[in-house]
């Protein structure tokens, strides 16, 4: 083979389908390749081309036009043009011209149509949208993990090894220690006829009736656990086992429909896999000290390379390090109380961003804030400064670092009562300036980790009611929401930073995760949705005005497939001993993922200008 058809070769075979091609038609393929030079102004397609072609651009830049002589679109290099071949009337009357020379290759239709018909994965990718090459790409990374099924390949269904006990609520304690006793189980569920009404363990048993003498022939109802959480059976293991991390239970009951399958344990999951850095939560319980916190947070980027090894997406790995993070700062909560002594009035931690949302990368740095009740006197401010900065320094020392910006509850200013915070987002909402859309991706992110009084809802619903009733203060969101643009450019090649430690690279979090964040937030708040999650209010919004089911689908699908790359980034940084960031390489990504990851960009980019053109944003930017 000469020089100029293994250049062809290696060309095609770095792009998009065509690396999806065997070796053997691979090397076939440049002699049935056509080479086109056109220099600059040549229309588009080629007016001496007796029949239709598929054009495959090596270089140079061409722009496209409709039938009214609108530009809606460009080629660069790597693009394709197959819309003559596969029949879309709409797309086949385009017509265009070379911006600058340029150098094609092109098939015939008919030859790819052949290579259509024998070859699947490179037919999928024409026979799919760009929405359905995200959704595919996503169930891609799963399935390429470098081990073989565990928990993100079962259900919890796959799980339960045995039917589920269960019992009266009107027997006596006694009676139910003998069901547990005799069946071996650490706990037994409670059943009124056909619905779940409590559930007891052993723990119950210890602290509920012996510590506090309690008659065993008292009706088990005194002690039960009436507030119960469930997982559907058909949740994957992994989720299952992260809603009992985040509970800090050990048993969890399964339910198909309105009926009950069994109750899993963390038993059952270390029966089928027996080890998990999920369990260090378990050991963030039971630590006395600080020191010991340290420990154990140390572990935490290992668990982000272990879950991405096993198959874990973005979204996974989010909320298991969420799970860890709120986990220490609940026992950091633990540790200062019993320092200091209880509280002298009610009082909520916050925790915003990525905490908040449950998106978490290993060791973000903190954003937290004290809720306080008007009830709190002057004197009572030294006990919570005092808690608040064992917490955030606690926080520190595990790897969490101080916020950049102060918003931490040691700061005066995010540790007010509750008037004071009332009067803080009234301003926000009612005057909109730079500094308020400045906190607002932290402040109207809150989720409350520590809320004994339920102090945080009635303000979180305040909240909602102003900002979904002022259109004004939304219109100024959507044009913050519009500052964070993807990194593409209009010929579809990424923009990239130029010079200093990062260079030839883009960052995929403030360019990628935030604008879909941003989004999600302007949706939520417009319409006043509680989730503060980034998936979970894509699909609220996706159930209102403010967003289609198919818009919510795709800004989901592209969510999750940017955050893996990110969070794959990160671990392979740690993996070689290397601080994570997110500065990612276009060229640390394979042909196919920089494809999906271009389709993503054009995704977000589509739905900012839509978000735009609804609040009319540029008014307000």
């Amino acid at each position: 083979m000469d020089v100029e058809l293994i250049e062809i070769q290696e060309f095609l075979a770095k792009h998009p389908p065509f690396e999806q091609l065997p070796d053997e038609v691979l090397e076939q393929l440049p002699r049935q390749c056509v080479v086109r030079y056109l220099r600059r102004g040549s229309a588009f397609p080629p007016s001496d081309d007796q029949a239709a072609h598929l054009y495959i651009l090596r270089r140079g830049a061409i722009e496209l036009r409709d039938a009214g002589d609108e530009l809606v679109g460009k080629l660069a290099e790597g693009d394709l043009f197959s819309e003559v071949c596969l029949g879309d009337d709409a797309k086949r009357a385009l017509r265009g011209a070379t911006l600058e020379d340029t150098l094609l290759y092109s098939l015939t239709c008919e030859q790819f149509k052949r290579l259509r018909s024998t070859h699947t994965e490179f037919a999928d990718y024409f026979d799919h949208s760009s929405t359905k090459r995200l959704r595919k790409a996503l169930d891609a990374f799963t399935e390429s993990a470098t081990t073989t099924g565990g928990l993100m390949t079962v259900t919890a269904r796959d799980l339960l090894h045995r039917k589920p006990i269960m019992a009266s609520p009107s027997i006596s304690i006694r009676e139910a220690a003998g069901i547990m006793s005799a069946e071996r189980v650490a706990a037994l569920l409670l059943m009124e006829g056909e619905q779940l009404s409590g559930i007891i363990t052993d723990r119950d048993l210890r602290n509920r009736c012996i510590a506090t003498g309690l008659s065993t022939e008292r009706p088990v109802s005194e002690i039960m656990t009436a507030e119960i959480s469930t997982v559907d059976a058909d949740a994957l293991g992994f989720e299952a086992l992260l809603q009992m991390t985040r509970l800090n239970v050990h048993h969890l009951p399964v339910v198909d429909g309105e009926q009950l399958l069994g109750m899993l344990s963390t038993s059952d999951f270390m029966r089928f896999q027996s080890t998990s850095g999920v369990y260090i939560v378990g050991d963030i319980h039971k630590a006395e000290s600080l020191a010991a916190l340290e420990a154990i947070s140390a572990k935490v980027p290992e668990l982000q390379v272990q879950l991405i090894n096993s198959g874990a997406t973005g979204g996974h790995v989010g909320q298991a390090v969420s799970a860890i993070t709120d986990a220490i700062t609940k026992r950091l909560i633990e540790l200062a109380e019993a320092e200091l002594g209880p509280p002298p009035v009610p009082y909520a931690w916050l925790v915003g961003g990525s905490q908040a949302r449950r998106e978490q990368s290993s060791h973000s740095d903190q954003d937290n804030a004290l809720l306080i009740a008007d009830s709190m006197s002057q004197d009572d401010d030294r006990y919570f400064r005092q808690l608040a900065t064992r917490i955030n320094d606690g926080l520190n020392a595990c790897g969490y670092i101080y916020c950049p910006g102060e918003v931490m509850a040691k700061t005066a200013q995010w540790r007010q009562p509750l008037a004071v915070w009332q009067q803080y987002f009234e301003h926000w909402i009612q005057r909109p300036d730079p500094k308020a859309l400045m906190l607002a991706s932290v402040f109207f992110d809150l989720r409350a980790l520590h809320d004994p009084a339920g102090l945080f809802d009635g303000l979180h619903e305040h909240v909602l009611e102003l900002s979904r009733d002022n259109r004004i203060f939304i219109a100024y969101m959507a044009a913050n929401a519009l500052k964070h643009r993807p990194p593409l450019g209009f010929f579809r090649k990424f923009v990239l930073i130029h010079g200093g430690d990062h260079d030839r690279t883009f960052d995929i979090k403030h360019r990628g995760t935030v604008p879909i964040i941003d989004l999600a937030r302007v949706y939520a708040l417009s319409s006043g949705l509680t989730p503060i999650n980034t998936v979970e209010r894509l699909e609220a919004a996706a159930e209102t005005a403010a967003l289609t089911h198919d818009g919510g689908a795709n800004l989901i699908d592209a969510f999750e497939l940017i955050n893996t790359l990110r969070i794959r980034h990160q671990a392979s940084q740690l993996r070689n001993g290397e601080k994570a960031d997110n500065f990612l390489a276009p060229e640390q990504l394979s042909p196919l993922e920089r494809g999906h990851l271009k389709d993503a960009f054009l995704l977000i980019d589509r739905m900012q200008e839509t978000l735009g053109q609804r609040y009319q944003a540029g008014r307000f930017g």
